[in-house]
């Protein structure tokens, strides 16, 4: 519950405090270490656990592998990944493998990774491959991208994920013909994008944003703390991240789209709410975009506050212009 609350020194608090610790105890502060981008503590912990603690089984090695992932443990995670079978006798399942996907994918090892999934005996599960189009979509593999996301379509020609993320890969390319078809088989199929939102507490009540959110009732005083909150941020460096939008929007119309992230939104009102030195806590449901995770850095700044980001995949803890994640994510 801490590490998931964000407090990840007071899920080690009580996990020392424990007299007995079994397998799930051992699991889920290893697994709070990772989601935390805290890759070391995971591995000195999983050491530990191999030689004072119970067994570890296959859930703790999917916890130890993503730690590994999100903290960029390339040659830990190779030979942890290696030990599954070797030295435990386990056999690797989908976790395993999507784990293992993501932190190749993640370091830019894009061949390693695409070899690891044509290894698997069998046809791959849907989850390791949209790993891989992550991948290739961060790394800006354009050819390899296409050629997993049509993969991926011909497994799940129903996951709108999917379409999105070949949209997106055709759009950096600058294929615009192609995003306009993607587009359109959406449409004829009915097929909608996940839509993303942000929820922060304030006065122990939760508040939801989504972009461009304009049903809260300060919505004006709200608007106008964001706009010159980024006017200062623009003043400081930040220039915004014009990829994280679709390319055949103008310039203009991407900054506007970018600027009302539901993140921006949940962040403005809670710095309005809260009075100075309070945390900012965010949750939100997919994951972070890059310019909404450079805006917050200089919003920390600007603001003098921590501000608390959950996405999707991980924590990002933002203090004095820096993020935890080191922008590694």
């Amino acid at each position: 519950m801490y590490s998931r609350c964000g407090n990840v020194s007071k899920a080690r608090e009580i996990f020392d405090l424990m007299e007995e610790k079994n397998i799930v105890a051992w699991t889920a502060m290893i697994s709070g270490y990772g989601m935390h981008g805290h890759g070391n503590q995971a591995l000195e912990l999983f050491s530990e656990m191999r030689v004072r603690g119970p067994r570890p089984n296959s859930v703790t090695f999917v916890a130890i592998l993503s730690a590994c992932a999100h903290a960029g443990l390339v040659n830990d995670g190779r030979q942890i990944f290696a030990s599954l079978r070797q030295e435990y006798g386990l056999v690797p399942s989908v976790e395993h493998q999507v784990c293992m996907v993501d932190m190749l994918g993640r370091a830019g090892h894009l061949n390693e990774a695409y070899q690891f999934i044509k290894d698997i005996p069998k046809e791959p599960a849907p989850a390791v491959w949209t790993a891989m189009l992550g991948a290739c979509k961060m790394h800006k593999n354009f050819d390899l991208g296409v050629e997993v996301a049509e993969h991926l379509l011909s497994l799940e020609p129903e996951n709108p994920g999917h379409y999105v993320m070949l949209s997106n890969i055709y759009a950096l390319a600058g294929r615009m013909d192609r995003v306009e078809k993607v587009r359109n088989i959406m449409i004829r199929n009915r097929l909608k994008k996940e839509v993303g939102y942000s929820t922060t507490d304030v006065d122990q009540k939760v508040y939801l944003f989504s972009m461009g959110d304009k049903s809260h009732p300060e919505t004006n005083q709200i608007y106008l703390y964001l706009d010159e909150l980024m006017s200062r941020c623009r003043e400081a460096g930040y220039i915004p991240a014009s990829e994280s939008v679709m390319h055949e929007v103008e310039e203009e119309e991407r900054e506007h789209a970018l600027r009302y992230h539901s993140e921006k939104l949940a962040i403005a009102f809670g710095l309005l709410k809260t009075g100075p030195g309070v945390p900012i806590r965010i949750i939100k449901n997919l994951r972070m975009c890059e310019d909404c995770h450079t805006a917050i850095k200089h919003i920390s700044v600007i603001a003098d506050r921590e501000i608390n980001v959950r996405d999707r995949l991980r924590f990002h803890h933002f203090k004095d212009g820096s993020c935890s994640c080191r922008d590694y994510w």
